[in-house]
C-alpha cells in the first residue's frame, strides 16, 4: 500500500510513535519509538530482542499510533494510527537509529552510544494495510 504525501510530510516532522504488538495472551504491549520511512513502509529500530521483538516474530500485527501536527476545526489534535504487518531484519539498527536521531535529536547528535553502536540489533518493517484517526490521510485510505 503506498504512502500518501500528507503521511510523508508528518513522519518528515518526527513525532513519536506508539508502537502496538501482542504479547502471547492476547493482550496488547505498547512502547514508544522513532519512526521513519524506507520506501512504502514504515521502519524503527531496536538494539535488542526485547519483548515488541519477540511479539512481532510471532504475530506480525501491530499498530503506530502518531499525533499529528495540525488541528481539527473543534480544535482538537490530529493524530495517525497505521494498521500493518511488521517483519525484522536483523542488522543496521545503529545506521537506521543515527539516521533517525538527526530527525528527533539534532543535525548534530551521534546515536546510539559508542557502547552499542557495534550490535546488530533489529529493524523493523511495517507494511501499512489500513490507515486510520483524523487528520489530512484519512481522505487518503
Amino acid at each position: 500500500m503506498a504512502i500518501p504525501d500528507s503521511i510523508r510530510t508528518l513522519i518528515a516532522t518526527g513525532p513519536l510513535a506508539h508502537l502496538t504488538t501482542l504479547n502471547p495472551d492476547g493482550s496488547p504491549q505498547v512502547t514508544v519509538v522513532w519512526v521513519g520511512l524506507q520506501d512504502d513502509e514504515f521502519v524503527c529500530a531496536h538494539m535488542g530482542a526485547y519483548q515488541k521483538v519477540h511479539n512481532m516474530r510471532r504475530d506480525p500485527r501491530v499498530a503506530l499510533s502518531l499525533l499529528g501536527r495540525g488541528q481539527t476545526a473543534l480544535g482538537l489534535h490530529e493524530y495517525l494510527v497505521v494498521y500493518g504487518e511488521a517483519y525484522l531484519t536483523e542488522g543496521g539498527a545503529a545506521d537506521l537509529l543515527q539516521r533517525l536521531a538527526h530527525v528527533y535529536l539534532g543535525p548534530t547528535v551521534e546515536f546510539p552510544p559508542a557502547a552499542v553502536r557495534q550490535q546488530p540489533g533489529f529493524i523493523t518493517h511495517i507494511a501499512p494495510r489500513r490507515f486510520a484517526g483524523v487528520g489530512p490521510w484519512t481522505t487518503a485510505s
